[in-house]
């Protein structure tokens, strides 16, 4: 071990917070000089961390799935578990149905209907939530072969959680419904009416936009809409729920702050020949 004077320690001891002061300095004005800088020290910090995080989230993993992890669960351990896997169950089929019965309502309407592809799509394990850029969004495990996973919809067995906003060759981030930067056109109710949720970096996005004459109703199911070409129609978000006067939020289907396992489904980009045109007019029409 390198031994050190007492004079050489106190100088260096001294200089620890100039450096580091000057380091910090440094890198923000690199970061307001070239903003990529930013996301690609990001993106390699993400990539040679996610090995790490997966490592780390293996215990915890392992003691939360543990049947015998708490004695004072032992008796009734199991039968909660069973509990929250049929309820569990009763909301994914409640959200299924929900969908089915927007999607007929639609349907009824025209009389040319062209069904959507079956997206690609894969499992990714939650192995870190470190924030960064975004408040609300998290690092999941990505397959070597995956290709074009960047805008890839995250969703669990409740719904949609988020969309992928940066990708790399073993991670990827996705950014939440729930984070401020979300905005997601949707629909609303089986009629369909079109508004635009946005994050609020809470447990509910607020509904912006919706039409005058028809205010969002109180559990009225929300579906993602095909405007702007990012988001198919028709996939669960959550149902109405007015916070106050004149404030309608989305409670989300899916548990947002206890997200484990999610899949990426990986759909074509521009869902409708007339979407631009539809993201352009709606995006002038919500311009004050």
């Amino acid at each position: 071990m390198l031994r050190l004077s007492v004079p050489v320690r106190l100088v260096l001891s001294r200089l620890t917070l100039p450096v580091m002061l000057a380091l910090s300095l440094g890198m923000i004005v690199a970061g307001q000089a070239n903003r990529n800088i930013g996301i690609v020290l990001r993106g390699a910090v993400d990539e040679a961390l996610a090995p790490l995080y997966r490592v780390v989230s293996r215990p915890v993993d392992v003691l939360i799935s543990d049947r015998n992890a708490l004695g004072a669960w032992i008796g009734m351990h199991s039968e909660v578990l069973r509990l929250q896997a049929e309820n569990a169950q009763l909301k994914r089929w409640r959200s299924v149905a929900l969908a089915l019965a927007a999607q007929n309502q639609s349907l009824k309407s025209q009389l040319h209907f062209v069904p959507t592809p079956t997206p690609a799509f894969f499992t990714a394990r939650v192995i870190a939530d470190v924030g960064g850029l975004y408040a609300r969004s998290v690092l999941v495990t990505v397959p070597r072969d995956s290709h074009g996973v960047a805008d890839a919809i995250a969703m669990d067995g409740g719904g949609v959680v988020g969309r992928v906003v940066q990708a790399g060759v073993r991670s990827a981030r996705i950014l939440l419904i729930t984070d401020l930067n979300s905005r997601i056109p949707v629909s609303i109710g089986r009629h369909g009416e079109h508004a635009l949720m946005a994050g609020t970096n809470g447990p509910a996005p607020r509904l912006l936009f919706w039409p005058p004459a028809r205010p969002p109703a109180d559990g009225a199911i929300v579906l993602t809409s095909a405007e702007g070409g990012i988001f198919p129609d028709g996939l669960p978000i959550g149902v109405v729920h007015y916070l106050g006067r004149n404030d309608p939020a989305v409670l989300p289907f899916a548990p947002m702050d206890r997200l484990r396992v999610l899949r990426l489904f990986e759909y074509q980009r521009g869902f409708d020949s007339s979407s631009s045109k539809a993201s352009e007019g709606f995006v002038q029409k919500t311009r004050p």
